[in-house]
């Protein structure tokens, strides 16, 4: 991830409704959740969802895709593990003691290798 990019996810978490709508989506794993649920549980309007998702989506933190009538969106688990990284890749100049419980959470989201193991 360039600075640019990890800019525009920034910029989109920077919104209350936005960061609460990638919590929902993280916790909601890879089945994530339909526009209108999402809506429901952030207590916002159908049209103030859609705007939101739409900002998260531009940035990259998460996809949708369409299921019979409904679009469901789900977290980019790769781009928020690559956020992650970027900011913790010079982390405390190399003291392993100090990043330990960050390098855990990066290794959570971490790349799927050839053989799917993460």
């Amino acid at each position: 991830m360039d600075q640019r990019q990890a800019l525009a996810a920034f910029g989109a978490l920077s919104q209350e409704t936005r960061l609460h709508i990638i919590r929902m989506l993280v916790v909601s794993g890879p089945d994530g959740m339909a526009a209108g649920s999402i809506a429901e549980k952030a207590e916002v309007s159908p049209s103030n969802v859609s705007f939101h998702l739409k900002e998260l989506e531009r940035s990259g933190l998460i996809t949708q895709q369409r299921e019979s009538r409904s679009i469901i969106y789900t977290a980019n688990y790769d781009a928020l593990g690559r956020l992650i990284r970027f900011l913790m890749e010079d982390c405390c100049g190399g003291n392993a003691e100090i990043c330990a419980p960050a390098a855990v959470v990066v290794a959570c989201c971490a790349p799927a290798t050839k053989e799917g193991l993460q």
